[in-house]
């Protein structure tokens, strides 16, 4: 369901979670193909430099075609905007394929919602919880990468990066300030809140009065891999790596 790696330096007020990077689909859930192409790909890897900068690390172990983690389990729309929409439980790829022949019913999805979606989000629920208790206050920085082109979404291809906020609300504005102006400097191409505001996750965590902030950082899978047949590749990756490893560290002086 989810795997969490801890810190293994002093701890700070960063928790890590990559909802959409697992791959596993039981056979008996009855999907037409064994295989996720929406899978976030390898951003496990991409972000394992995150315990040595005392960041926890919560990531899926089960494709988003079980149950997608950064979806409303109530399937309340996250745009209006006449992008497709998928639901907890989608029964759609972003290409607009169907995953099913025969749709699971309202039993099977609820029963998906309390065996993979509902542990995670306590777990997030725990984790910045705890960092709140120690420190005062939380970072929950939610990580996605997508391919550069998605029509089904938007008919242009995505920048390289897109900070979400829902529009500066998930987290303090000087939070976000800080972050943005820091992918903004960047040699990479980058844009604020648009075509992503952030998704379920940081839309419900991000309560900046209590204390806790949210931040979504999504990025075009090109960048570190061929979207065509994605491998892990250690040397393609590293200048994406090298880039989040010290775009965290900013972060980390900034929450500090």
């Amino acid at each position: 369901m989810y795997q969490y790696i801890p810190p293994n330096s002093t701890p700070v007020p960063i928790l890590i979670s990559i909802p959409h990077c697992g791959t596993r689909i039981p056979s008996y859930l009855g999907l037409l193909s064994q295989t996720c192409p929406d899978t976030d790909w390898f951003l496990e890897n991409l972000y394992d430099f995150a315990p040595d900068l005392g960041i926890g690390v919560l990531h899926a172990t089960h494709a988003r075609y079980v149950v997608d983690l950064n979806r409303s389990p109530s399937s309340q729309p996250l745009y209006s905007d006449g992008r497709i929409i998928t639901d907890a439980i989608p029964l759609q790829q972003f290409d607009g394929k169907e995953l099913y022949t025969k749709p699971p019913t309202q039993r099977e999805k609820e029963r998906r919602i309390q065996k993979y979606f509902d542990p995670y989000h306590k777990e997030i629920q725990a984790k910045l919880q705890a960092l709140h208790n120690q420190f005062g206050m939380a970072l929950l920085f939610d990580a996605h990468s997508i391919k550069r082109h998605v029509p089904t979404i938007q008919s242009a291809p995505f920048p390289d990066l897109i900070l979400g906020n829902n529009d500066q609300q998930s987290a303090h504005i000087s939070i976000v300030s800080k972050a943005w102006h820091w992918l903004e400097q960047s040699s990479y191409d980058a844009q604020h809140n648009d075509p992503f505001k952030g998704g379920y996750i940081t839309r419900t965590y991000g309560t900046p009065k209590e204390g806790i902030h949210a931040l979504q950082l999504e990025m075009t899978q090109d960048l570190y891999l061929d979207e065509k047949n994605p491998q892990w590749d250690p040397q393609k990756a590293k200048p994406v790596r090298d880039f989040l490893h010290a775009f965290l560290s900013h972060l980390v002086a900034v929450v500090s």
